[in-house]
């Protein structure tokens, strides 16, 4: 397959010494060149003389050599055990992208560009210094579809590599982390860094020196007593922007159990039943922009005439008003099947970012317990904080940090001035042939649903394949339901089964197939066209909402024209979706009333207003972002003028 890095680029010389986005891409082509100069001599080479010479790197490595004076052999390595193992050849742009991703860069890649493969070009260079390596994605299935597939590269090369799942033990998780190389997801790894800070505190060890012995099996602790981590090295973060910035919002928080009394339950379903008599606007205002509710005057009148109640009986008029206040917010910010599921009796949260449930993961504050007095359902633990560490604190604990992504560059600025990397634009192996069309525009949500199921059938007769992205679980329902009436047969995905997901949307570009899923279905799978697909236009991809972020709405996009396919991407948006409510609650419905039943709205202004409405979200998950930040860090200061770990409690 053709390369589009050519002999041109090494041309341009003049910049190879500058900081520049082109410097840095002139040097790094040269890199490619000298890797594919060894590449015949290597085809030449044995497996065991493959492998000696990787034995050798390592050697140089331990002694202290430099990792930038071995990239190019390095490489040249790694691409040699890929088409013997796997059968699969770097392209020179992936090597590109290898060497950005080693020079702490996260290297933005469009979608079906071989992310994977690339990873283990900067990951296999790393981990030839013995301190190990962390490969992180945003799922189970992920990280342990990766670790299988990149497996036999490494091992040829004389790398052990090992996989964190959730619910493994200790030991199988000590394991891992002493591979050479470990997969995994960012919950995991943060949440067994903060296990182990917890160990450490109850080791009584107050030095980082006797924790790492107990690592390594030269201390007295029993080994339930010893981490599974070792050092924070290197870590390469796949789906960067989604693990760096949208999960960065909300702290890796471990609690420890607190079970509410019989009294506090009571408070939880009495505070539920008063909010849902008060009247929005005239006993509260909600501000949908930061999802909080409240109480006016009014509405405070009348929680004072039920204080005396038996259901609040521990509550004082203060307290008792935070808990309708809490119930307000359960009740119109948290909606059942777009923020949570309800399973077996148990309220599961859905990923907002992912559109996938997250099982054992509960809201703070009482607002779990306010959203399962909402659903009827019994009012369980409440958590209390033993450890905690925010997303940006965990990550710049290693050493070196980089990683890969499609969409990155609209948050650089935050990613070098929060994780200290640069985002570098990677070219692709073809060009990219999407097609973007123009939003479609409807004043209210179901005419914008029957417009998205006309246009699947308008397709489905000429047997175009169509993958539909929704916001959440119910809207893919309600979009199922329109279909079933046109009998349009089709696949939904409810983000259950990783797996069986990726399979089904591995198939999605078949013709005639319709696949309607939540968010970000199948991130990461490829999409394969037959070849009449591929003359005929591709796949084609329809957005039934603008999400909160423009990164989301192109990984969407991403999910058609891979590899140089043709593809073509739609977003059909309402005025009645959510992403309006960034205006705040009054100009929203302003806009909402003045527009009402007039169908399909068609000006460019209106398209105008939708972007900025998105902007202005983004704006604010930045504040959040550094809100957090600023918080954790005065936290941190507190509990160490303390000589307590800022970390725990």
């Amino acid at each position: 397959m053709a390369s589009r890095l050519g002999p041109k680029w090494l041309n341009q010389m003049r910049t190879i010494a500058g900081p520049t986005h082109q410097g840095r891409l002139s040097r790094y082509a040269v890199y490619a060149a000298q890797i594919n100069a060894m590449e015949p001599m290597l085809e030449k080479e044995s497996d065991a003389q493959i492998a000696e010479r990787s034995r050798q790197l390592k050697l140089k490595a331990r002694q202290g050599d430099s990792l930038n004076g071995m990239l190019v052999e390095a490489f040249a390595l790694v691409r040699e055990a890929a088409k013997r193992t796997v059968k699969q050849r770097h392209y020179d742009v992936q090597m590109v992208g290898g060497a950005a991703i080693h020079n702490r860069c996260i290297a933005e890649m469009e979608t079906g560009e071989g992310k994977t493969l690339v990873a283990t070009l900067p990951t296999y260079l790393n981990a030839l210094q013995g301190k190990g390596v962390h490969v992180i994605t945003v799922n189970d299935y992920l990280a342990s579809r990766d670790a299988e597939w990149m497996t036999p590269i490494y091992n040829l090369l004389g790398m052990s590599v090992g996989c964190i799942q959730t619910g493994q033990p200790d030991p199988v998780r000590r394991s891992a982390y002493a591979a050479d190389i470990t997969y995994g997801t960012s919950k995991e790894f943060g949440f067994d860094f903060l296990r182990d800070e917890l160990k450490r505190l109850q080791l009584g060890d107050t030095h980082r020196k006797s924790f790492e012995q107990a690592f390594l099996g030269t201390g007295t602790h029993a080994e339930s007593e010893t981490p599974v981590q070792r050092t924070h090295h290197f870590a390469v973060v796949d789906e960067a922007d989604s693990i760096l910035i949208d999960e960065a919002r909300t702290p890796l928080i471990i609690g420890a159990n607190n079970q509410p009394t019989q009294e506090e339950a009571a408070a939880y379903f009495g505070a539920d039943e008063l909010a849902a008599t008060l009247i929005r606007t005239k006993d509260f205002k909600y501000d949908p922009a930061e999802r909080k509710a409240e109480l006016n005057a009014s509405g405070r009148r009348k929680v004072q005439a039920v204080a005396g109640h038996s259901s609040f009986v521990t509550l004082t008029v203060d307290g008792l008003y935070e808990y309708v206040e809490r119930a307000l917010r359960a009740q119109i910010a948290y909606l059942r099947d777009r923020d949570y599921v309800v399973s077996s009796d148990e309220i599961v949260i859905v990923d907002e970012f992912t559109g996938r449930m997250m099982p054992g993961r509960q809201w703070q504050d009482g607002l779990h317990q306010a959203i399962q007095a909402k659903e009827k359902l019994e009012v369980t633990l409440e958590t209390i904080t033993a450890a905690r560490v925010t997303v940006q604190d965990f990550f710049l604990k290693y050493k070196k940090l980089a990683g890969m992504t499609g969409t990155a560059s609209s948050d650089a600025a935050e990613l070098r001035r929060i994780y200290k990397v640069k985002v570098f634009k990677v070219p692709t192996n073809r060009r990219c042939r999407r097609v973007w069309v123009d939003d479609r525009i409807f004043s209210n949500e179901s005419e914008k649903f029957q417009a998205v199921a006309d246009q699947i059938v308008e397709w489905h007769k000429l047997q175009v394949p169509v993958l539909i992205g929704t916001r959440s679980i119910e809207k893919s329902e309600k979009l199922s339901a329109l279909l079933n009436a046109a009998k349009i047969e089709h696949q939904i995905l409810n983000a259950k089964n990783h797996e069986i997901e990726a399979q089904i949307v591995s198939q999605a570009g078949q013709p005639g197939r319709v696949t309607v899923a939540t968010n970000m279905a199948g991130r990461g799978t490829d999409i394969k066209l037959t070849e009449e697909i591929s003359k005929s236009g591709g796949l084609h991809v329809i957005g039934t909402e603008r999400h909160e972020s423009r990164r989301i709405d192109r990984q969407l996009a991403g999910r058609c024209a891979r590899q140089g396919d043709p593809g073509h991407c739609q977003f059909f948006v309402s005025l009645e979706d959510e992403i309006i409510d960034a205006y705040g609650e009054k100009p929203a419905a302003r806009i909402r009333r003045r527009y009402k039943d007039r169908g399909e709205l068609t000006s460019g202004s209106m398209r105008r207003l939708v972007l900025s409405a998105q902007a202005r979200k983004e704006r604010q998950h930045f504040r959040d972002r550094k809100m957090l930040m600023n918080y954790e860090k005065q936290r941190a200061e507190m509990r160490k003028n303390m000589g307590l770990n800022p970390v725990l409690g």
